[in-house]
């Protein structure tokens, strides 16, 4: 494994990087949860964009990424 010798920690490159991608998949319930958690990190002093990408990485590991409004994700049995 390469060693990391930047200013910052790893985990800084990583989530800066990420392309903030399309939203629409996303619940309203979604989005006020990552509004809501990124001005929280805005609020300790994380930066915009870095608040921004934490905020929907943390709805995505709760919520499992985009889901559209409605259904339970289970099939019926067909009997």
């Amino acid at each position: 494994m390469a060693q990391h010798h930047g200013p910052f920690p790893f985990h800084f490159y990583f989530i800066t990087a990420m392309a903030q991608g399309d939203k629409s998949k996303y619940t309203d319930k979604q989005k006020r949860q990552a509004e809501h958690i990124e001005e929280g990190y805005e609020k300790r002093g994380v930066p915009e964009k870095e608040a921004e990408a934490r905020a929907w990485a943390t709805v995505n590991k709760n919520d499992g990424g985009g889901k559209q409004p409605g259904g339970s994700g289970r099939k019926k049995d067909s009997k």
